[in-house]
């Protein structure tokens, strides 16, 4: 009896959940806009850090449970000597690691820019991926608000300076020790352990008042919130009356910020560490006004608290206000595009002492979306390189020639290497988007000429052909030259659609 033949494993090839392929057209705008940013952050004394993509888990924090493999939030993994690491879920941790162990060697201030891509092991969903890049800049050894002010305007500079204009963000500032004024006033301790399930749940409650609005936040805050679909979401249990504080700071809001401040002056007036944060905003405004940052980019929001426990002053985000369509004609809004704040503690679990630190971090990949959905990556032009054609194999040196009197002028090109025929290569042209191929065959080869094809306008012309007639008249599109005149006479191509 024959043996039956085993069967070949085929892996399936397939995208692990959460994450995403690049293709080249996104990657060179990607690289555009990146240097863009660094530039900013550049112009403003920032200086490059490149940290490692894992750490050491308990350098993490307080995101990490206390279990025997710490996977939850991070990817994590066990070494040779079996110490947990883990991939970075943000680039503050890792800077508070590289602070504390260079500290004494560092200026101070020490300031930093970094990007790089962070990991989530998060739920996956539309939009939302467990790998995806940021582009921080922080300040760390810096005591005074100058320094948040200065992020703000840095954030806002970058902005603009990426072509999104006044009118179409906002810069939405407040401050944590506000907030910490309040729950004071209505019993809960700011900072304690004892109270930090209850301050979470308070934080993440206001975080969502532009989602559900003033009535979804008050129902967070009490006794919970069933949403459209049916699910409950337990809320913090807070009585009526203070709810209501609580509920009063968050609509402290303004058009301008020195009404804000007034309105915060009001709220927290009988607490030292709320009138703390009002001073140090009263601050941040004066140096918005000496530098030219109205309201315009810069505002006071009370609803801006951000997510996170370890901060302890100024927070801010930018906010993209303007609206686009998606492919079904919905309107569609980005939010927030970045984010930050003071966090001066964070440093201290490594060197027991308070350093103070604030920073600002880009979410790339949003960003990225939003200005795409402006249109300001389609300048590029988008084309491939310029295809020189193989008639004949056995003169591979010579096209290799052409291919490098192109390269040697700066024109982007390539030899085709694929072993096929003429019909095949000029259908491999057409997917990579080359604006014209340069062909030579023996009978061009003798009268020391090369063919040009502009394969756009050939494009353009085909579509108009109806009959004989209008063939010869669109052959135009592909033109011989004198062999010494190929720079020159592809350049000319190239000029006419933008890619020269």
């Amino acid at each position: 009896m024959a043996k039956k033949k085993k069967k070949t494993f085929r892996p399936k090839a397939r995208l692990p959940k959460g994450m995403r392929d690049v293709e080249s057209a996104e990657i060179s705008a990607m690289s555009s806009m990146l240097e863009t940013i660094r530039e900013c952050y550049h112009l403003y004394g920032f200086e490059a850090l490149e940290t490692p993509v894992f750490e050491y888990s308990d350098a993490l924090g307080k995101s990490l449970p206390d279990q025997d493999r710490p996977n939850a939030g991070v990817f994590s993994f066990e070494d040779e000597d079996s110490q947990w690491l883990s991939l970075r879920y943000d680039l503050t941790a890792p800077l508070a690691r590289y602070v504390a162990q260079h500290y004494d060697a560092l200026p101070k201030p020490f300031r930093r820019y970094q990007t790089g891509y962070v990991w989530r092991n998060e739920k996956a969903g539309p939009g939302r991926y467990r790998q995806f890049r940021q582009f921080d800049a922080d300040s760390v050894g810096v005591p005074g608000v100058a320094a948040d002010a200065e992020l703000c305007m840095l954030a806002s500079h970058t902005i603009e300076k990426l072509g999104i204009g006044r009118g179409q963000y906002v810069m939405r500032v407040n401050n944590r020790k506000i907030l910490d004024g309040v729950l004071e006033m209505i019993g809960i301790d700011p900072k304690g352990e004892e109270d930090l399930e209850m301050r979470m749940t308070i934080l993440r409650s206001i975080d969502k008042l532009d989602r559900l609005g003033i009535v979804g936040v008050e129902a967070l805050l009490g006794e919970g919130r069933k949403d459209d679909s049916g699910a409950y979401t337990k809320g913090a249990g807070l009585p009526i009356e203070k709810i209501a504080k609580i509920i009063a700071f968050v609509g402290a809001g303004a058009d301008e910020r020195t009404a804000v401040l007034e309105n915060f002056r009001t709220l927290v007036s009988s607490s030292v560490t709320g009138m703390e944060g009002v001073v140090e905003l009263e601050e941040m405004d004066s140096l918005f006004v000496a530098s030219g940052f109205g309201t315009d980019r810069i505002v006071f929001d009370p609803s801006i608290v951000r997510g996170l426990d370890y901060y302890t002053g100024p927070v801010f985000e930018a906010e993209l206000t303007f609206e686009v369509k998606d492919e079904k004609g919905q309107p569609i809004r980005f939010g927030s595009v970045g984010g930050g704040g003071r966090y001066d503690g964070l440093i201290a679990k490594f060197k027991g002492i308070e350093v103070p630190a604030t920073g600002f971090s880009i979410g790339v990949s949003r960003l990225y979306t939003a200005l795409n959905a402006l249109g300001k990556f389609s300048g590029g032009s988008g084309y491939g390189p310029v295809i020189v054609m193989v008639m004949d194999k056995d003169r591979l040196g010579d096209y290799q020639k052409m291919v490098g009197r192109l390269r040697e002028a700066g024109i982007r090109s390539e030899l085709y290497l694929g072993g096929s025929g003429i019909r095949a290569q000029m259908k491999y042209a057409d997917k990579r988007k080359a604006v014209c191929v340069v062909i030579q065959g023996s009978d061009e080869q003798s009268r020391g000429e090369v063919m040009l094809k502009d394969l756009i306008e050939g494009m353009q012309k085909s579509e108009e052909i109806v009959d004989n007639k209008s063939w010869r008249e669109g052959r135009p599109a592909q033109f011989a030259v004198a062999e010494a005149e190929l720079v020159e006479a592809v350049r000319s191509v190239l000029a006419r659609y933008g890619d020269s």
